[in-house]
């Protein structure tokens, strides 16, 4: 297994800087996701560290050693796409076995390799099946199965999840998650998805027009954001004024909502109520400000309705401000 830095990292289109002088350093066997908007240089810097394509300044550096000019298959890097690009002409079996092949590797030793794989991402069993026989989910492990055969310094994944439903999709994080630290592979996984992010990942780096806006700890980033676009972006951000004139950030979950003759708090007007299953979610106007204000709290049983009034609250330790 190896570790990944990048130093100074561009790639330009004309004017147009699709990763602007990128710096990351990826310990061995950790798991990082890249985070960021459409268009803001996620699949750009994947592409750059699988040697798919070249950066205009920077250099890259796998495993200690400086691959900025190598070719992709000279990386050992296992890639997995959303849309999983696997052979439908081909069994399971035969798709995990390709990269094997293309690297001499044949035989029985290749086979069992290739079916140690598939158990990896319980598919034992399904080896003689054609893609068009499974579903997304399969089809995706298949992806997976053909990434790690050949035991990659670095696992990229691009979107991986993306096309999958909401519940498979949560189900599948669960296992990538595991399979990740069962390998030990040092892990890029890039996507748009803030949950995914947060609940995968060791550190996230949040990217916004190609350049670097933080890298952190998913509980960092997410109740410490650097700025306001990382604070908006993951997740819900209330902006509340300070006493010394700066802007704070408050998360809903940090909000708490109470009958409005309750002493204490800021009086508010519920704009509406949306029940989320576990979760009530306020949607609240204060009394006297226009700033609206989100609220994110267990349902046990009965929730304030729309034109209630109530009181709002929340510890100045919740309180984090940005830029």
């Amino acid at each position: 297994m190896s570790d990944i830095r990048l130093e100074g990292v561009s790639k330009r289109y004309g004017a147009v800087a699709a990763a602007d002088e990128v710096d990351l350093a990826v310990a061995q066997g950790e798991f990082v996701t890249i985070l960021g908007p459409s268009g803001s240089g996620k699949t750009t810097l994947l592409s750059l560290i699988a040697g798919l394509n070249r950066p205009t300044v920077g250099r890259i550096f796998i495993g200690g050693r400086d691959v900025t000019d190598a070719p992709a298959q000279q990386r050992n890097i296992g890639l997995v796409f959303q849309s999983y690009a696997l052979f439908p002409h081909m069994t399971v079996l035969e798709n995990v076995l390709f990269p094997l092949g293309v690297r001499k590797i044949g035989g029985a030793a290749a086979r069992t390799q290739a079916l140690d794989a598939l158990k990896l991402v319980r598919l034992d069993g399904l080896q003689d099946r054609r893609p068009s026989q499974l579903s997304g989910g399969q089809q995706q492990r298949v992806a997976l199965a053909r990434a790690i055969v050949f035991k990659p310094d670095i696992l990229l994944l691009d979107e991986p999840l993306g096309a999958l439903d909401r519940k498979l999709r949560e189900e599948l994080q669960v296992e990538l998650k595991q399979l990740q630290r069962s390998l030990g592979v040092t892990t890029l996984l890039v996507t748009h998805d803030q949950e995914e992010a947060l609940s995968l990942s060791d550190r996230i780096m949040v990217l916004d027009k190609g350049r670097t806006q933080q890298v952190a700890a998913p509980a960092d980033a997410y109740l410490r954001p650097a700025n306001r676009f990382v604070a908006e972006f993951l997740g819900i951000a209330n902006f509340v004024g300070l006493a010394d004139g700066r802007t704070g950030l408050v998360r809903p979950e940090r909000v708490r909502v109470a009958a409005a003759n309750i002493n204490g708090g800021r009086p508010a007007r519920v704009v509406e109520t949306i029940y989320l299953g576990q979760m009530v979610r306020y949607h609240l106007s204060l009394v006297g400000e226009a700033v609206p204000l989100v609220a994110a709290l267990p349902f046990v049983g009965k929730a304030f309705a729309a034109g209630d009034e109530v009181a709002v609250s929340w510890d100045t330790a919740d309180i984090w401000p940005v830029a």
